[in-house]
């Protein structure tokens, strides 16, 4: 969850033998003395938690995966019943961010959700909508707006769905015998070169790293950091808090809010990555034989830690990807497409099928196995969230969000609303 300060995400991978060049480039240009260089394949804004792509998945052939049918609200199941006003900050924050971008901007890669001079009139008839008349917006959506199934390319219309939360935690501005943990702001040496401002004609991913004797290398790994105090004097501490364990999960969640023992609270959002891969720790302690198969679910993976600190720091490590955060003044998480997240409302999606900003509607069950119908915006992204029909729903703070959220793994399937003149996307 993080800001979006460009707004719509526009990405084109690179074409296979540009990116075997590029990579040829690279090895002779940086010399054998930087080792390897890890590369991350991203869209054009930084993205909360373990989504880079190594340098060997990108340059396997791409396949065609998704498809776009045109359907009707009849066809949206629990689409009258659902209490749909609830969404409607989250699409007037949409609607906001496009009012500052010109017409010909593209919603979405490939313009997916066509332009933004095509979302003019809808977001006019959505702002004009009185607080509370969800009956209204109803009718604004179903006169302005063409539902849109997502399907898989195969014809296959389920995916899954998870979710996550804004990390809370307890902490205090100064290091303290309580609060000795560090989160940390973006360190001074880390560098993200930008190839393309090398090479314009090719589409290559940006490189995360640092400058030793004159080559790039990669970054610290967590481990580095936390146990040897590799960035001491390179970062500056936002806020220390008291439990390594709660610190790894704001890590993965990529938000959260710090409670300061004066009652103020201070909120973190992401700001950067070291550029290594993630390695969930469930899976880490499945792999280890520490917990099993079907208790892996993030409140057990959190109280296996805690219960065995002396071995937990190990395991915490063995996920070399860290985050670095930034002090976060507005009233929420900020999501990828750079606005406050609404809980319940705002899903992460992959942006390569989904453009960021479009009301989606979705047909799952929550973690209790009870129906979840409803009307969700695309408002952030996520490394784990890839495929045509994959989504993670913003459960909001606390314990119980932390509960539901951690718990969450559900089948389902979603429709995207765009404007009638766009169109329906081409299937690719």
């Amino acid at each position: 969850m993080n800001a979006n300060p460009g707004g719509p995400i526009v990405y084109n991978p690179p074409p296979i033998r540009k990116l075997v060049s590029y990579l040829a480039i690279l090895a002779i240009g940086f010399g054998a003395g930087a080792g390897f260089v890890r590369l991350r394949v991203t869209p054009d804004v930084p993205m909360a938690e373990h989504e880079t792509v190594s340098a060997v998945d990108a340059l396997q052939p791409q396949k065609t995966h998704v498809r776009y049918l045109p359907i009707s609200y009849d066809d949206l199941l629990g689409w009258k019943e659902d209490s749909i006003v609830e969404a409607l900050p989250a699409l007037l924050r949409t609607c906001e961010t496009f009012k500052g971008l010109g017409d010909n901007v593209a919603v979405g890669i490939n313009s997916l959700g066509g332009t933004v001079g095509s979302w003019r009139a809808p977001c006019a008839a959505i702002a004009a909508v009185a607080p509370g008349d969800g009956s209204g917006l109803r009718d604004v959506l179903e006169e302005l707006f063409l539902p849109v199934s997502v399907l898989a390319r195969d014809g296959g219309a389920e995916g899954t769905f998870t979710g996550y939360y804004e990390a809370e935690l307890r902490g205090s501005l100064t290091r303290t015998k309580r609060y000795r943990v560090p989160i940390y702001g973006p360190p001074d040496d880390l560098i993200r070169v930008n190839v393309r401002k090398f090479m314009p004609d090719i589409a290559a991913p940006p490189i995360v790293g640092r400058v030793v004797d004159r080559s790039i290398v990669p970054y610290h790994t967590r481990e580095a950091i936390d146990l040897h105090g590799a960035i001491d004097g390179e970062a500056d501490v936002l806020v220390w808090t008291d439990d390594p364990v709660d610190a790894h999960i704001l890590h993965i969640q990529g938000s959260g809010r710090v409670k300061l023992e004066d009652g103020a609270v201070y909120r973190v959002g992401y700001a950067d990555n070291n550029g290594h891969h993630f390695r969930g720790i469930g899976g880490i302690l499945l792999r280890a034989g520490e917990i099993q198969r079907g208790r892996a679910s993030m409140p057990e993976v959190r109280a296996w830690l805690k219960a065995n600190p002396r071995t937990a720091a190990n395991y915490l490590n063995k996920n070399p990807r860290f985050i670095f955060f930034r002090h976060i003044k507005e009233g929420g998480p900020i999501g990828g497409f750079g606005v406050t997240l609404t809980p319940l409302r705002s899903l992460a999606v992959d942006p390569k099928y989904i453009p960021l900003g479009v009301p989606v509607w979705l047909d799952t069950a929550d973690p209790n196995g009870r129906p979840l119908r409803r009307l969700m915006v695309a408002q952030d992204v996520g490394g784990a969230i890839k495929g045509p029909v994959r989504g993670d729903i913003f459960w909001g703070y606390g314990e119980n969000a932390f509960s539901i959220a951690g718990r969450m793994k559900s089948a389902g399937r979603y429709s995207i609303l765009l404007p009638r003149d766009v169109g329906v996307p081409a299937d690719f």
